[in-house]
């Protein structure tokens, strides 16, 4: 017999095992079915390498949007990342203060370049660096901030700001999960020296494998065409100032290319629509879990890219991960801190006392968010989640 799920003294009653399963993947790539007609057109351009119309279109609309001054298409939110230590002129012995939890792009791209990771605890509530502790974490070294915004949740940027201006800092905003999320009516990546954002299978709007540099120091600009093309004057070459292009500066072949950026530009025209249904669903998973006080979940949405869940233990955040499986629900942890991994202990070290990093590390859960999951999937994985608590 079926029963609905009802509030009932304090007591939830659920749909019986008997239902057929439904299988739920964590993630499926978005397809709106606006990319084909790009794409297609940018075949018949007959240009498919890095610099083409679908790139200038992709870039022109990412600077209306954000507000940024100067945005670079780029392969990857990494190479964004690798390109903006380079802008920072990072040399052997620098140091780069981040948080810990957080992707391991945003440490390569420094440690590369030589710089030492001073790592710093994050604020619980919102899994972002706590901006409280960076002060302390600054010495003759520092040269960097990097700001991860972690699921769309902007970072206390006027406090990172305001440092980064005190002590002559540059501040890297990784934005990596963030197209449409703002901080006080400013885009995120907008705010600092530097953005990267990114546009992988994962995120809300995607290529498959894409990025975006953002610049709004405009004193970078010029180096960053450079440091994009090789570490070549060949964007000079393009507009006819030189006759001839050269290497001038180091570099790489950081450009996305026209068919990923074709591509991208037909999702870019729905951000903020894909990013609503997103939110909405957000919505819907934190009316079923608000009530239920054993578990911290976000107060913001972002821009609905993660919906989590925190355990009180490890054990527990396994335990569900393995029931949700039985009944073909796919849920995830996510990053492991980076000051305990082997390269984290050889290229870093942690500032002060890790009171959050390792626990919401280790009791975090991703749960299942795309644009193929609907209110009833999202019933069904909340009964689910909730049987273990009637076991």
């Amino acid at each position: 017999m079926t029963r609905h799920l009802m509030k009932d003294s304090e007591k939830w009653l659920f749909l019986d095992n008997t239902l057929e399963k439904k299988n739920i993947p964590f993630h499926i790539p978005l397809v709106t079915g606006s990319e084909s007609e790009h794409v297609n057109a940018a075949i018949r351009n007959k240009y498919l390498g890095a610099g083409g119309d679908f790139t200038k279109k992709c870039s022109s609309f990412l600077e209306d949007f954000t507000g940024c001054k100067k945005v670079i298409m780029t392969t990857s939110c990494t190479d964004a990342l690798e390109m903006a230590a380079i802008l920072a002129d990072i040399k052997e012995g620098d140091e780069v203060i981040m948080a810990s939890f957080n992707f391991v792009s945003a440490a390569n791209a420094f440690v590369m370049r030589g710089a030492k990771i001073c790592f710093v605890d994050i604020d619980q509530m919102n899994m972002n660096i706590d901006a409280k502790l960076i002060e302390a974490a600054i010495s003759p070294r520092t040269k960097v901030i990097v700001a991860m915004h972690y699921s769309g949740v902007p970072c206390e940027m006027d406090t990172i700001m305001g440092l980064a201006e005190k002590y002559n800092l540059l501040v890297v905003e990784d934005a990596a999960h963030c197209i449409g999320a703002f901080y006080k009516d400013r885009h995120l990546g907008s705010i600092g020296h530097l953005g990267a954002i990114s546009f992988h299978e994962t995120k809300n709007i995607q290529c498959g494998e894409g990025g975006a540099l953002m610049i709004n120091d405009e004193r970078l600009i010029q180096r960053a065409l450079i440091i994009r093309d090789k570490g070549t004057n060949r964007s000079d070459f393009n507009k006819g100032i030189v006759k001839k292009y050269t290497w001038v500066d180091i570099g790489s072949s950081f450009g996305l290319s026209e068919l990923n950026a074709a591509f991208l530009f037909g999702q870019l025209l729905q951000i903020q629509e894909r990013n609503q249904f997103r939110i909405d669903l957000c919505k819907q998973y934190k009316a079923f879990f608000s009530d239920f006080k054993k578990h911290e979940i976000p107060e913001d949405p972002g821009n609905g890219h993660i919906f989590y869940v925190k355990f009180d233990s490890v054990e527990k955040r396994d335990r569900m991960i393995d029931h949700l499986k039985t009944f073909h629900i796919e849920a995830v942890s996510h990053y492991e801190p980076l000051h305990q991994s082997v390269a984290g202990k050889k290229y870093g070290y942690f500032s002060g006392e890790d009171n959050f990093t390792t626990k919401c590390s280790k009791t975090l859960l991703r749960l299942p968010l795309h644009q193929d999951i609907n209110n009833e999937d999202i019933l069904y994985i909340f009964q689910r989640f909730m049987q273990v608590y009637e076991m």
